[in-house]
């Protein structure tokens, strides 16, 4: 059901739904649901029920929502967004997932403060805030008090991190990250 409000009776039905729609689901994070994107589109009663007192139209609704959710094992692409002491985070559809610092590579990694950098002690590798990565997700949760999701994300395995490392990978060369320079 949605609420036509009084106001609204004289403008397009669907329009107005997708209105009221948007401003109940837009930014809802749900822990079933994902978190809500957009409002794609409403089919609506044209036939409402009115409550005494109230003066506003009740019809029923039908209508389309465009999600993100993530899920656990899922790849996914994103850009680092942020850089701090104990890892990076990196936006992933509408939100930001945590790279932890452990889970950037296999290999040491020490953070260089001054760049905000992450450099592998023995590779050389370095993964900077503006990188685009390939991660994937090991842990989902809502936090219950704000409903915003906390995503993990993981880039030690074959196939994943900064796309540049990835394609390095695939072309079978080492390069001059992986022997110790930097890009």
């Amino acid at each position: 059901m949605i609420r036509i409000p009084p106001d609204k009776f004289n403008e397009p039905i669907e329009e107005v739904a997708i209105e009221e729609l948007k401003r109940m689901y837009i930014d809802l994070h749900d822990e079933d649901l994902g978190c809500v994107i957009a409002i794609l589109d409403a089919e609506v009663d044209p036939i409402g029920k009115i409550l005494p007192g109230d003066g506003a139209s009740y019809n029923k609704v039908r209508f389309t929502l465009l999600v993100f959710k993530p899920e656990r094992n899922e790849i996914v692409e994103g850009d680092v967004v942020g850089t701090t002491d104990f890892g990076a985070f990196i936006r992933i559809g509408p939100i930001d997932a945590l790279l932890h610092k452990s889970q950037i590579m296999d290999d040491y990694v020490v953070f260089d403060r001054r760049g905000g950098t992450f450099v592998g002690k023995q590779t050389g590798k370095r993964l900077s805030q503006g990188d685009h990565v390939r991660v994937r997700v090991i842990a989902v949760s809502f936090k219950r008090e704000t409903g915003l999701p906390k995503v993990a994300v993981t880039a030690r395995q074959e196939y994943l991190g900064k796309i540049e490392w990835i394609k390095e990978m695939a072309s079978g060369g080492e390069g001059e990250e992986a022997s110790g320079g930097s890009s």
